[in-house]
């Protein structure tokens, strides 16, 4: 399989051309079956890549879905504002204040909660979608403050049909933590669970309700007073001031009534007209309620399966699913993480990559980079490419593991493992790769970038068989390459055989251009 090539040989002493991940030639399996991400100019001489020529986002790729691949906070607010910069319309389709998108640009820092990305493109429609939950207190508060450091939100919508999260949902997500005692999964505690049980249990309030305040403040009301009541006497907690916390929502929510629209409707008529979408989902695949590391999970489905449901669009629409991953991993409260590092190194990665949550603040977990879990995101995703963040963290240290398999009781797996007792219980297997000690922040194509980092990204492609479309190497806008990126990552199309290996991940088509 080819991988990334740099114009430099030497380095760490592994292939800089070639690099087969199955044990088989292109000339024995007579096409490759992996990716190319090959930094060649093409017969015009422009260098080829995802954000140039036919799979533009507004050209033939109507829908772009952007997953996190790992546990979450990997960086997604850079990478959705970067290709904002190639939408019409962006899109948060679930999740709520307990996700945090860091975005760095010319009009300064900001971390965004509730409001998609793109609202820094006054030419791009921001939506937040029927999926998330909602704060109404939170999503008043980012909008005064973006509002208040220049930054309008004359293009953001919100469905109707979003729920709102109350200050019972709040209440009940501590009290609810709290008794779990050792089995605490480490939510946020911002209310989110309780909220997505209320719409489950078909209780919940919506974004739509405060068009009709009188009928939107007794639903709110009525379920308060149901709640206050099942905590005051199971949970033996002080309700006292639920009645006025409630009406402080009830300001704040009805203060966002202009912001209200049928969503779903816009993104259709915008579809219809050839309009180029980015449906981005908050937390990650790791985290997905279904997908995840149950229960320490989050209460939504950020998979890109979701997005078409949060977004009240068909899957149809969809063209291209990009995953976010960092270099290395984190992760936020409790659950199993294989490669976490307790130790030094582990407190150089998240002092080095400042990996503090953007919603809580805690410090988060931090280990090398898990590509099985990452070969898992890109399945259950059907991931067609790859954002690799944060490469520059790396930078400076002797030597670097990737962990490519797991062992429990002696078995080695591939795969991560059937129950969530096995998960807890595996040892990762590593690799061990030559670190590099030269500055990357500065880089801006592959050829950059030294010999040892161009290696590491081949073992992510070999590992992942996903092909890489962009990399992070700062955390501000221009810090960052646009990977080369031939058409061989493309889905085959009807009637087109598509190539598997002995564990079963699919391998592209070759470039018709090598």
């Amino acid at each position: 399989m080819r991988g990334i090539q740099g114009c430099r040989g030497g380095g760490s002493g592994r292939s800089s051309g070639v690099v087969v991940s199955d044990g088989r030639s292109e000339q024995s399996s007579g096409m490759p079956v992996g990716v190319c991400l090959s930094s060649r100019r093409s017969d015009t001489g422009r260098v080829r890549n995802k954000f140039q020529g036919q799979r533009l986002l507004g050209g033939i790729v109507p829908v772009l879905v952007l997953v996190g691949a790992q546990w979450g906070d990997e960086g997604k607010g850079k990478v959705t504002d970067l290709l904002c910069e190639q939408a019409h319309i962006v899109v948060r389709y679930q999740g709520g204040n307990n996700a945090g998108h860091t975005v760095e640009n010319e009009q300064g820092r900001f971390a965004l909660h509730l409001v998609p990305s793109g609202i820094f493109n006054g030419d791009v429609l921001a939506i937040i979608g029927n999926g998330v939950v909602i704060d109404p207190t939170v999503l008043r508060a980012e909008i005064d403050d973006l509002e208040g450091r220049g930054v309008s939100t004359a293009n953001l919508k919100v469905s109707g049909k979003a729920h709102l999260i109350m200050p019972y949902h709040v209440m009940l997500d501590h009290v609810q933590e709290a008794r779990l005692g050792k089995g605490k999964i480490g939510t946020t505690g911002r209310g989110i669970g309780p909220a997505y049980s209320d719409k489950v249990a078909r209780q919940g309030v919506r974004m739509q309700d405060v068009l009709d305040p009188a009928g939107f403040r007794e639903r709110v009301m009525s379920a308060m007073r149901a709640k206050a009541e099942v905590m005051a006497k199971t949970y033996d907690q002080d309700v006292s001031s639920l009645e006025a916390d409630c009406e402080r929502y009830i300001e704040a929510a009805e203060s966002l009534g202009s912001y209200v629209d049928d969503t779903e409707l816009l993104l259709w008529n915008a579809l219809r007209r050839e309009a180029s979408v980015l449906l981005e989902g908050a937390q990650g695949t790791m985290l997905d309620v279904d997908h995840g590391t149950y229960p320490y999970v989050t209460s939504s489905n950020p998979v890109a399966g979701y997005a078409c449901v949060g977004a009240g669009i068909g899957p149809i629409e969809v063209a291209e699913i990009w995953g976010v991953s960092k270099a290395y991993t984190t992760r936020v409260g409790e659950g199993p993480f294989p490669t976490e590092l307790v130790d030094e190194t582990g407190a150089a990665l998240r002092e080095a990559g400042q990996e503090f949550g953007t919603t809580t603040g805690r410090p988060r977990r931090c280990g090398w980079l898990d590509l099985v879990a990452l070969r898992y995101a890109a399945r259950v995703n059907g991931l067609t490419g790859l954002c690799v963040t944060k490469l520059d963290v790396l930078g400076g240290m002797e030597t670097i593991k990737v962990c490519t398999a797991y062992r429990h009781r002696g078995e080695v797996l591939h795969e991560l493992p059937l129950t969530q007792a096995m998960f807890a219980e595996v040892e990762p297997v590593y690799e061990e790769l030559p670190g590099w000690k030269t500055d990357i922040s500065g880089a801006t194509s592959i050829q950059d970038l030294p010999q040892e980092a161009i290696d590491f990204l081949n073992i992510v492609i070999d590992n992942v068989r996903v092909p890489i479309s962009l990399i992070s190497v700062g955390p501000r806008r221009e810090q960052h390459i646009k990977v080369p990126y031939p058409n061989i990552a493309r889905r085959p199309g009807p009637g087109e055989p598509r190539e598997f290996d002995e564990h079963g991940h699919g391998g592209p088509m070759d470039d018709p251009e090598q």
